[in-house]
C-alpha cells in the first residue's frame, strides 16, 4: 500500500457498533401505564385531584356521588360503593344525604337597648333529602349549608336580638330562642331549598359584659336566699298547723264525764281555802254543783256525736 492510500486510511473513522433493537418500547409504554393507572388509583379519595383525574372511585356509606363535565351538574346520581368515570373530563364529589351537625361559631349582636353580645355556638341537626339533591345542588352549590344554615343563622339571630332586651335574650325568653330558630330556618328552607331538612336547633348561653353578668349572679344568689327562707317558713308554718289541728282532736276526745269530773276535782283541790267558824259554806259540801254540771255535759256530748253522725 502506498503512502496516499495509507493516509486516507487513517482518516476514515471506524465503523459504528450496530444499534438495538427498539422491540423493548412497547413494553416500557405499557408499564408505564399501568403504573400512571396504578398511582391514580391509590391516591386518597379526600384529594381534589383523585375527583378529576381518578377512573375508579367510591362513593361512601351515608352519602350519594354527584358529577360534573365540563362545569355542568349531571343528573346521575350514584348510590354507595365503586363506580367508573372519565379521567379529566368527568369530576366527581360526594354529598352527605343522612343527619349532620353544623356549628356556627361566634354570632355577635346587639340587643335592643344597645348592648353587644355574642353567641358562642350554635349547632344546626339537618338533613338533605336524597330525591332533591340535584336541585339543590343545581341552585346553591356543593356548599348549600353556607347559604341556608350559617349565614341564615347570623341573621336571625341579629333580628331577634334588635327587638329584645338583654333581660329578656339572657333570662326571660332564652328558653324560646331554639325553637324560634328552627322554626325560621325551616320557613325559608321550605320557600326556597325544600329538600333542606331542620331538625333540631341547640343555642348556647350568649356572653355578655363581665359588670353586667356580676349583676345578674348576684341578683340569682338573692333570689335563691329569699326562696330558701320561704321555703323554711312555710315548713315552720305547716308544722304549727299540724300541731294545733292534732292537738284540737285530741282535746274533743278527751271530753268526757270521766275527764271532765277529773277537771273539777282539781280545780276545787288547787283552791282549797281553810273556814273557821261555826257555819261552813255549803258550796265546799254540796255535791250538788257538780252533779247538775255533769248531767248537762253529759247530755251534750251525745246530741253532738248524734249530728256528727248524721251529717
Amino acid at each position: 500500500m502506498d503512502p496516499p492510500q495509507q493516509q486516507r486510511a487513517a482518516a476514515t473513522p471506524p465503523p459504528l457498533p450496530p444499534t438495538q433493537s427498539c422491540d423493548s418500547f412497547p413494553i416500557l409504554t405499557i408499564v408505564f401505564a399501568f403504573m400512571v393507572i396504578a398511582s391514580l388509583a391509590i391516591i386518597p379519595s379526600s384529594s381534589n385531584i383523585k375527583n378529576t383525574l381518578s377512573i375508579l372511585h367510591q362513593v361512601p356509606e351515608g352519602h350519594v356521588g354527584v358529577y360534573w363535565r365540563g362545569g355542568a351538574l349531571l343528573k346521575t346520581i350514584t348510590e354507595p360503593g365503586f363506580h367508573l368515570k372519565m379521567p379529566l373530563i368527568t369530576q366527581y364529589e360526594p354529598v352527605l344525604v343522612t343527619l349532620q351537625t353544623d356549628q356556627v361559631r361566634d354570632i355577635p349582636c346587639g340587643t335592643k337597648g344597645g348592648v353587644m353580645i355574642n353567641f358562642g355556638k350554635i349547632e344546626v341537626v339537618n338533613r338533605l333529602r336524597k330525591d332533591c339533591v340535584y336541585e339543590t345542588l343545581l341552585n346553591y352549590g356543593v356548599h348549600y349549608d353556607n347559604t341556608w344554615i350559617y349565614d341564615k343563622i347570623h341573621h336571625e339571630i341579629n333580628q331577634f336580638c334588635s327587638s329584645h332586651t338583654l333581660q329578656q335574650v339572657y333570662i326571660d325568653v332564652f328558653d324560646q330562642i331554639d325553637e324560634k330558630m328552627k322554626d325560621a330556618l325551616q320557613g325559608d328552607c321550605t320557600r326556597y331549598a325544600p329538600g333542606i331538612e331542620i331538625l333540631s336547633v341547640r343555642v348556647t348561653k350568649p356572653t355578655i359584659p363581665d359588670s353586667i353578668r356580676r349583676n345578674y349572679e348576684q341578683m340569682e344568689d338573692e333570689r335563691t336566699k329569699n326562696q330558701m327562707s320561704m321555703a323554711r317558713e312555710k315548713s315552720r308554718a305547716d308544722a304549727d298547723f299540724y300541731r294545733v289541728i292534732k292537738e284540737a282532736e285530741a282535746n274533743k276526745l278527751k271530753l268526757t264525764p270521766e275527764f271532765l269530773e277529773l277537771k273539777f276535782i282539781e280545780a276545787i283541790a288547787d283552791n282549797t281555802k281553810i273556814f273557821f267558824g261555826d257555819k261552813v259554806p255549803n258550796m265546799v259540801f254540796d255535791q250538788r254543783l257538780l252533779g247538775n254540771f255533769l248531767q248537762n255535759v253529759s247530755r251534750q256530748l251525745p246530741g253532738e256525736r248524734q249530728v256528727k253522725s248524721d251529717t
